[in-house]
């Protein structure tokens, strides 16, 4: 595994695991989910603020049940992908993203621990999925947000994305980020 710094993450990729350093100087393994990880999932979950929850599945919960964890594990590692993060033998963070077949956009999702916020860990593992997508062709990701989730969006913001009501639900946003060569 190669180390590099959050601004290299996006080349680091190697099929299977990087290492990586936030700008807190957290030092992050990534790699993508297998089959046996529900444990590993419910872990962090148990471990993210139940406002964080509530931001990350745009639904009230205090637990994520084993339907949605499934849902993180059947991945295809080409259109649909669940990476986890992990500071030492501890999963820290974790972020998903899927297109729909034919589509050139994909939406992410992150969720990272609540001691772990503040750290550049949410920021880090943004760029290594934005360049594990652009790797596969895809052009553009996309997150939904809750409108109140003023650290994400700003975050979002600042890594480039452009934010925009959602239409047909006022209390939310679409963040949305170009991948192609010529926009970043």
């Amino acid at each position: 595994m190669q180390k590099q710094s959050a601004t290299d993450a996006s080349t680091s990729q190697n099929g299977h695991s990087a290492t990586l350093t936030t700008r807190g100087a957290v030092t992050m393994t990534v790699r993508a989910v297998k089959p046996s990880d529900e444990p590993v999932l419910q872990a962090l979950f148990d471990h993210v603020a139940p406002a964080d929850l509530r931001f990350r599945f745009l639904s009230s919960m205090r637990h994520v049940d084993h339907a949605r964890l499934d849902d993180m594990l059947h991945v295809d590692h080409q259109r649909r992908e669940t990476f986890l993060a992990f500071d030492g033998d501890m999963a820290i963070a974790t972020a998903m993203l899927a297109a729909e077949p034919g589509q050139d956009d994909a939406e992410v999702a992150i969720s990272v621990r609540s001691d772990m916020k503040g750290r550049g860990v949410g920021w880090t593992l943004l760029q290594y999925v934005m360049g594990w997508a652009r790797a596969r062709g895809f052009t553009a990701i996309h997150s939904v947000e809750n409108g109140a989730n003023r650290t994400t969006i700003d975050l979002e913001r600042d890594a480039g994305f452009d934010i925009r009501p959602c239409e047909g639900d006022p209390g939310d946003v679409v963040a949305t980020k170009s991948l192609k060569e010529s926009d970043h």
